[in-house]
């Protein structure tokens, strides 16, 4: 166990109370929790600061807004319904098609519209939310992923993690969706996470659980040296997200829409610890660099730049979208 611990600390490892009590305490102030943890008040702030996000279709608020869900919905053939206060993924439920008298889910199985009213009553009366209060459920468009993506996904939409520092990008990696985590980008129901190198979008390992992988369990595709499509806007966006919500340590999620490009689909305060497996080194020491900067306040621009420079391990300049 002390070799294990010696051998984390030396890699720059960092842990959960580390992340807890050096970064998101001091850095996370409550009083903007909201911003982030309340997934509508998080997509109307991102649209204030021009930042893409998927379209909103609807909210529905209360058991009898769950009964009239056919006119939030009207003619909608593809949606995505989400707890506003989940976390982890749990609630999700995504629509591909419609068909007669039913919606077809992602894994292709037939879902009457009564479910549908059901799964939301169980969101409003907050069976998904943190701590399980009362919740409301709010009703986006169907992401429809890059093609690029085609040879390293499920039946899913692959989500990019980029965690940001004071506005610095610091790590990034990218999470594909696998049979086992029914075409979810979620580490903890089974997908992928696969490093991602800031300089020039490379991928450069995954994990999947705590083991590393190098292939996709389902496609057989290699999972390294893939380039990320648009990654200096992606890049770009995730920084631009510490002015939109004021929090100093952040988890921000971005797809990528065939048609649409990079689109921010949720921030989170506390983000995660598995994107230093994927990505082969620890958080700790590119955190101190950031901390050791005498003037930490730059634009969007410079902090990219220096977190390339500083962090990328191929020494590559960023990518153009």
């Amino acid at each position: 166990m002390l070799r294990n611990y010696r051998t984390l600390k030396k890699a720059g490892v960092l842990g959960l109370n580390a992340r807890n009590g050096n970064y998101i305490l001091q850095y996370n102030k409550r009083r903007f929790y909201p911003l982030v943890d309340d997934k509508v008040l998080c997509k109307r702030c991102l649209q204030e600061r021009n930042l893409a996000v998927p379209d909103l279709i609807g909210v529905i608020r209360s058991m009898r807004g769950a009964s009239h869900m056919e006119d939030v919905l009207g003619d909608q053939r593809e949606f995505v319904i989400k707890p506003a206060h989940g976390s982890g993924g749990d609630g999700i439920q995504v629509i591909t098609d419609r068909k007669a008298d039913y919606f077809v889910d992602s894994d292709g199985k037939l879902v009457e519209f009564a479910d549908l009213k059901h799964h939301v009553t169980n969101v409003i009366g907050g069976m998904y939310s943190l701590g399980g209060q009362p919740d409301v459920a709010m009703i986006e468009t169907l992401v429809h992923f890059d093609q690029a993506f085609s040879a390293l996904t499920y039946h899913g939409v692959p989500d990019i993690r980029v965690i940001v520092y004071m506005g610095y990008p610091v790590m990034a990696m990218t999470r594909l969706p696998t049979r086992r985590s029914h075409g979810k980008a979620n580490l903890h129901q089974g997908a992928i996470g696969v490093g991602i190198d800031l300089a020039s979008g490379l991928t450069v390992g995954g994990v999947s659980g705590n083991a590393p992988v190098s292939v996709h369990p389902d496609t057989g595709e290699n999972i390294q040296g893939f380039r990320i499509p648009h990654w200096e806007r992606i890049l770009l966006m995730a920084s631009q997200c510490y002015e939109a919500v004021s929090l100093g340590y952040l988890g921000v999620d971005i797809v990528l829409d065939r048609d649409l490009g990079p689109l921010i689909l949720e921030l989170n305060a506390r983000p995660g610890l598995n994107i230093q497996i994927a990505n082969r080194q620890g958080l700790k020491c590119r955190l101190k660099q950031i901390d050791q900067l005498e003037n930490k306040e730059a634009d969007a621009e410079t902090r990219i730049a220096w977190s390339c420079r500083a962090f990328g391990t191929l020494g590559e300049e960023p990518v153009a979208s």
